[in-house]
């Protein structure tokens, strides 16, 4: 890497420190590397140039070589307009500008030819360019220019400040001026040769200055994969340097409570894909390594039943294990689950939450530290610092997008040696974004339904239709099943939700009249014990219908309910609606997804809902969602921050991801230390890449 990129852009000819200034705060360029590393978003053809009477009516970037033969100042509700005469041989258009004019009139020569470019717009009969770029025709000929011209991001700041693109691309002619052009190689011989990948230098070279299309599209290609190798090089590197340097609890027995569970206790036939992930677990808790593993399945595929069974493992030597889960609701959910099925086993087990009795608490913090207490199920309550374990050896996060590091490493700081970390998700994670956003962690993957599930049915119905879908409703009830009816719960809008949610119930109240039907309410300004006891009527079966906010996506279990109706289901995202789809389902009954919306829906909400009507798998689900949203919103901010790429994009080059991946598999497999001579230039790059962490910052 060229010591030479390190200088502060301030030092560029032609910059300057207003400038300068601009520049770090609108696009953060701080040095000549972060101008190097801005790349265009489009190109431009400034091959073609039209003739105003062949000009067709469509707001294009058009390119016109004529005189201006004219100006006249024109007034106008606020202030003045500039309007300029242009022509060629075919006909005559205008030139306009709304600011600036005072410099503009002085610099224009009348009657000489021009090279005009800008957007069109057709007023009164005739086109006109606003703001155009102009060059004299002389000049445009001599400069360094490709037929491709690179449009760069910008902001309306520097616009306004008369930073151009035209005055960006100069800027960066400069900086290949000041380096001669000459970058350093960041990729081995051998790669470049296997992969037929372009030097670093003429890739720059081409992606901001394109000689041919076919160039520039090698030049992509080559930077795409460089930026992505490193990122998976360095999350590789974090996995083996983990595995190498943290040494786990090593469980070498599977013994009693295992097999025990497994031989008698096991309420249904494991199906291949739990045993394949059990096997994964199971290795990894042998290895002297600490366990650092995500486990994905989609919603009702039986993690909770893997998680027990790697908890046995850890019973078995020795250990205690806990299970946190995010909120109250979801924690008791577990335990309840855990509790009956480790009755036979004679195991002790106990939760603790937020609302847990003082008096308990002190049984449990006590039980604790005697290793009296074998498995702890809980919310963030699990990380006061007033809990402390005698020998936690295996710690199960659920939902884990919805926990912080900060909180995760506390748990971490429960031993001496660091737990086993499971991390569970019941929200599928497309693999491009799993390698780059978990791509430290090993990834376990259940993805096949336990047999006898029977597939939701999803269907789409208008706010017309609702007679309809209430009558349905009836029929259901009748058949002894129970309903969910969830109303959208968004911050910005909480009070205009509230109010929906209330004409809802009040409206269903209507419909299902009391004493023949009873109805549960769920929503977030209610007090946790309130909640608590309307959850508990509609699971105990004392309420067919539970109107709620979202409350209720992540994980209440009731068998019984067999229709969700999601009102407004177009300002829901897509994981959200196969969240909440999934707390029905859960039984032997065939269950329906029920998508209300109005009729006016944007192109975004069809296709959500159409994806939602078409399949049930999460997988496919997660991957329009990402086309759809795009990996900082799918991630949440917290963890964005790993995909903030300069020129590769997650969801279109998926392919070079994989490559990249491989490749630096391949690399660190051969020489995990990077010591070899051929491996010289990744080492050097790795480490300049964390020296100047606010170079490529995107490298998590």
């Amino acid at each position: 890497m060229n010591t030479q990129l390190q200088t502060p852009i301030d030092y560029l000819k032609g910059v300057g420190p207003n400038r300068a200034d601009l520049l770090r705060k609108e696009l953060g360029i701080h040095t000549y590397q972060d101008l190097i590393n801005l790349f265009p978003n489009r190109y431009l053809d400034r091959t073609k140039y039209h003739k105003i009477g062949h000009l067709q009516r469509n707001d294009a970037d058009v390119q016109i070589i004529g005189t201006i033969t004219g100006l006249k100042e024109v007034s106008q509700k606020r202030g003045k307009r500039l309007v300029a005469k242009f022509k060629d041989e075919s006909g005559v258009m205008e030139l306009i500008w709304f600011r600036s004019h005072k410099w503009i009139k002085e610099s224009i020569k009348i009657n000489t030819p021009y090279v005009v470019f800008g957007k069109t717009n057709w007023y009164n009969g005739m086109f006109s360019i606003a703001h155009p770029e102009l060059e004299l025709l002389k000049e445009h000929k001599a400069n360094l220019r490709t037929a491709m011209q690179p449009i760069y991001p910008s902001t309306e700041k520097l616009s306004n400040k008369g930073i151009t693109n035209r005055v960006m691309g100069k800027i960066m002619q400069q900086l290949f001026v000041e380096t001669n052009g000459r970058f350093y190689e960041t990729m081995p011989k051998y790669v470049l040769e296997n992969l037929k990948l372009i030097g670093k230098s003429e890739a720059l070279l081409n992606v901001h200055f394109p000689k041919s299309p076919e160039l520039l599209a090698a030049s992509k290609r080559r930077l795409k994969f460089e930026e992505l190798f490193y990122i998976q090089l360095q999350l590789i590197l974090k996995n083996l340097i983990h595995k190498s340097k943290i040494k786990g609890f090593q469980f070498t027995a599977v013994g009693d409570y295992f097999n025990t569970f497994y031989k008698s206790h096991l309420p249904f036939n494991l199906t291949n894909a739990q045993k394949r992930v059990l096997k994964e677990i199971r290795q990894d808790l042998g290895s002297n390594a600490q366990m650092n593993r995500l486990l994905q399945g989609d919603v009702g595929s039986g993690k909770t039943i893997v998680a027990l069974m790697s908890m046995l493992m850890g019973l078995d030597n020795g250990f205690q294990c806990c299970l946190m889960a995010p909120t109250e609701i979801l924690s008791v959910q577990h335990y309840n689950g855990l509790l009956e099925l480790c009755k036979p086993l004679n195991i002790n087990i106990k939760i603790l939450t937020g609302s847990t009795k003082t008096s308990n608490r002190r049984i449990i913090h006590e039980q604790l530290e005697t290793g009296e207490l074998q498995i702890l199920i809980g919310t963030h309550a699990v990380l006061e610092d007033k809990v402390k374990f005698k020998n936690l050896g295996l710690a199960i996060i659920d939902e884990q997008h919805r926990f912080g590091v900060a909180q995760r490493s506390k748990l971490w700081k429960k031993n001496k040696v660091p737990p086993h970390i499971l991390v569970m998700t019941a929200t599928p994670i497309p693999r491009t974004l799993a390698m780059s956003v978990y791509g430290d962690l090993d990834i376990s993957v259940i993805d096949e339904l336990p047999p006898g599930r029977r597939p939701i049915k999803t269907v789409h119905r208008y706010d017309s239709n609702r007679l309809n879908v209430f009558k349905f409703i009836r029929e259901e009830i009748t058949k002894g099943r129970q309903v969910y009816v969830v109303y959208p719960l968004i911050q910005e809008s909480e009070k205009m939700d509230y109010k929906d949610l209330m004409d809802g119930y009040e409206s269903i109240s209507r419909d299902f009249p009391m004493p023949n039907y009873q109805i549960s309410i769920v929503h977030g300004k209610m007090k946790p014990a309130d909640k608590e006891f309307e959850m508990e009527r509609f699971i105990k079966g004392e309420t067919q219908i539970m109107v709620a906010t979202t409350v209720i996506e992540v994980g209440v279990n009731v068998p019984n309910a067999s229709v969700m109706i999601i009102e407004s289901a177009e300002r829901f995202g897509l994981s959200q609606l196969h969240q909440l789809r999934g707390r029905v389902g859960r039984g032997a009954e065939q269950s329906y997804c029920i998508l209300m919306t109005s009729h006016k829906l944007s192109e975004d909400s069809k296709t959500r809902l159409q994806t939602m009507v078409k399949t049930n798998d999460g997988f496919e689900i997660a991957e329009v969602d990402l086309k759809l949203r795009g990996p900082g919103d799918l991630m949440g901010t917290q963890q964005s921050g790993v995909l903030l790429l300069k020129i590769a994009d997650i969801i279109k080059d998926k392919d070079i991801l994989e490559y990249a991946r491989h490749t630096a598999k391949e690399v660190l497999q051969k020489d995990p230390s990077l010591s070899l001579k051929e491996n010289e230039v990744i080492l050097h790059t790795y480490r300049q890449l964390m020296k100047y962490r606010n170079i490529w910052n995107y490298i998590s």
